[in-house]
């Protein structure tokens, strides 16, 4: 695995020449592999870029992918106050002073309308960014409109350069319209991953042009598709991956699994860590579906590949939370039909862009619990219809989904050379 670097005068060294900064929540992280299999796509065409994380890594597993990342990593400090000299040498140095007075106006409007210590920690980390980048860094990249978008406007304003953003879900679904707005407004340019975002973002910002629709897509050299069959065995493997998290609606899936007729022969296995995952056992103790339930926990790329392989249904039943925050177009379901398997999903957000109800894929509404114990039931009496949606939703993504195509078009944007 690569060693991630924590010291700062090290990054920076092997920084040293590159025009492009990438502004992460965190890396590397397991849940976030469409942005690992981003990154690496661009290392490839040449873009020289040093990854900058706001947080930490905690997962304990990593992806095959993350190691074939070569570009370095800075840390910023976490928190302000676990790093203070850090935090000082970047609020006295000199870096700052030409563009320091446009920040301040910046930030002050900025909190007369949010303040609150999040924002006053981004604030901390641009400083610390901006004292710590090297020189050559004259283009700043942020995955996510929210936090990592705060971060890369304060210091691409210090240090009067350019910056950009790719938006993709709870970052814009949970964010205030002034800040898209304005931070549409500021950037150079901006990608996002679904229709359902764009028109969001479009309805928002004061240049439409700048804006552009580019799907995640999956990489089929990780994924090759295999045919899709009806698994010979009499138990059917239902599989979800996804983490335990409200917008993912798993409790909802249980209540689902607790309806279904005895007579059925089935497991349910999930992939994936989250907050939620305490109470969900719980909920399948109380509803007595323990013996039939598999919870694997995070896993690596190769272990997912295998679990879609040996699996007869995908499910994912993701909704809308009282905050905003929902799926996207969420790349689990991509891998799952790159398998040909049939899925079950919701018919929110950017899911109907994928799954085309019901020729690739079966859609309920969210937080229905009947409809969703319908569409299961459905699918485990049917081996054929499961065989039949899991090779045209596999076709869909063969033809529309590769991720060839985001990454030219990123590539376009970040002005690197058309050929891979």
């Amino acid at each position: 695995m690569q060693s991630y670097i924590i010291n700062t005068q090290a990054a920076v060294d092997l920084a040293h020449g590159y025009d492009t900064a990438i502004v992460l929540k965190g890396y590397p992280r397991l849940s976030e592999t469409f942005i690992a299999q981003e990154i690496l796509s661009l290392q490839q065409r040449g873009l020289k870029a040093i990854l900058v994380s706001l947080r930490h890594p905690t997962d304990l597993a990593h992806h095959a992918v993350h190691e074939e990342i070569i570009l370095p990593v800075l840390y910023l400090p976490e928190y302000l106050k676990d790093e203070p000299l850090r935090v000082l040498r970047a609020l006295l140095s000199p870096r700052h002073w030409p563009q320091l007075f446009r920040l301040l106006r910046l930030f002050r409007s900025d909190l007369r309308r949010d303040n609150n210590r999040n924002r006053w920690r981004r604030f901390g980390q641009a400083l610390v960014l901006n004292h710590e980048l090297p020189a050559s860094i004259r283009h700043i990249h942020a995955h996510f409109l929210h936090t990592p978008a705060s971060v890369a406007r304060y210091c691409a304003l210090l240090r009067d350069c350019s910056w950009s953003v790719s938006a993709h879900a709870k970052d814009i679904w949970t964010l205030s319209d002034w800040e898209k707005k304005e931070k549409l407004d500021a950037c150079s340019w901006a990608v996002t991953c679904t229709q359902v975002n764009l028109q969001h973002l479009h309805n928002l910002a004061s240049n439409r042009q700048k804006i552009t629709l580019v799907y995640h897509g999956l990489d089929f050299n990780r994924f090759p598709p295999v045919a899709s069959t009806a698994h010979k065995t009499c138990e059917v493997t239902l599989l979800s991956v996804g983490r335990a998290v409200p917008k993912k609606g798993y409790d909802i899936l249980l209540d689902a699994l607790a309806m279904l007729p005895p007579e059925f022969s089935w497991r349910f296995v999930h992939i994936g860590d989250g907050p939620l995952l305490p109470q969900l056992k719980q909920q399948a103790l109380q509803k007595n579906l323990q013996a039939r339930l598999q919870w694997l926990g995070p896993q690596p790329q190769h272990r997912v590949l295998q679990a879609l392989q040996d699996a007869d249904i995908f499910i994912l039943p993701s909704r809308i939370t009282a905050d905003g925050d929902r799926d996207g177009l969420p790349n689990v379901l991509m891998e799952a039909q790159s398998q040909g398997l049939a899925v079950i999903a919701t018919d929110i957000s950017g899911i109907p862009e994928l799954v085309k109800h019901p020729d690739t894929g079966l859609l309920v509404a969210a937080d229905d619990v009947q409809a969703l114990t319908a569409a299961i039931i459905q699918l485990l009496q049917d081996p054929e219809l499961r065989q039949r949606l899991g090779h045209k939703g596999q076709q869909r993504v063969l033809q529309h989904f590769s991720m060839e195509r985001g990454v030219t078009e990123l590539a376009h944007l970040f002005g690197l050379a058309d050929n891979p």
